[in-house]
């Protein structure tokens, strides 16, 4: 069935299709429920609809994650509305953290070389990652055996906020970073006050 826009604003459309949507969608996704309107005049309605929330000061925006656009709460409200629907995050582990960043980063890449950075089996949290959703089988190498080739999904971009891998951040940032966080350990502990326990005070006169 074809849904003409008439004299109903482009705009309002958009954003009642991204409100109702429970993943990220691009121009061409949503030109496909709105024929009559161009890919630029979606473009255009996105962009202003993200300009407006940016600006209206409430608890969720829309943001551009995953190749698409979507209403985001904002981070500082998520322990209330966990608390309302009584549940946690799903939360990975440091060795689960340690291997999504290295597929992130190194993709494509096979098994055998991220147990080679991280220098133990990750057979398991590979399986973990995948049931989540957040790595995919992309490929097989040809090599020997033909060794399956792991990758990033669209999922992955959205969960942690991200347009594209291009956002994700540089590794020259992530060291500077850790260098800086190491430092301020080191100075802080150094500023700590001895402790005074087992010290006599000075006799009277």
């Amino acid at each position: 069935m074809t849904v003409r826009v008439m004299n109903k604003s482009l705009k309002l459309i958009v954003e009642a299709l991204l409100f109702s949507s429970d993943k990220p969608l691009n121009a061409k996704e949503i030109r496909a429920w709105i024929p009559d309107a161009t890919a630029s005049e979606i473009s255009r309605a996105l962009e202003e609809l993200v300009e407006e929330y940016t600006h209206l000061g409430r608890s969720f925006s829309i943001r551009e994650v995953a190749g698409g656009y979507q209403f985001r709460t904002h981070p500082m409200f998520a322990p209330f509305i966990l608390a309302m629907l009584k549940t946690s995050p799903s939360r990975l582990s440091r060795a689960a953290l340690e291997t999504m960043a290295i597929i992130a980063y190194k993709q494509p890449i096979l098994r055998q070389e991220i147990e080679r950075l991280r220098g133990v089996d990750v057979g398991g949290i590979l399986r973990s990652l995948m049931e989540k959703g957040l790595i995919r089988i992309v490929g097989r190498k040809n090599l020997p055996g033909r060794p399956l080739i792991y990758g990033t999904t669209k999922k992955f971009l959205e969960v942690f906020g991200l347009e594209d891998l291009n956002a994700l951040p540089k590794l020259k940032e992530i060291k500077e970073l850790a260098g800086h966080e190491q430092e301020t350990h080191q100075e802080e502990k150094a500023e700590k006050p001895k402790s005074t326990e087992g010290s006599s005070s000075p006799p009277d006169d």
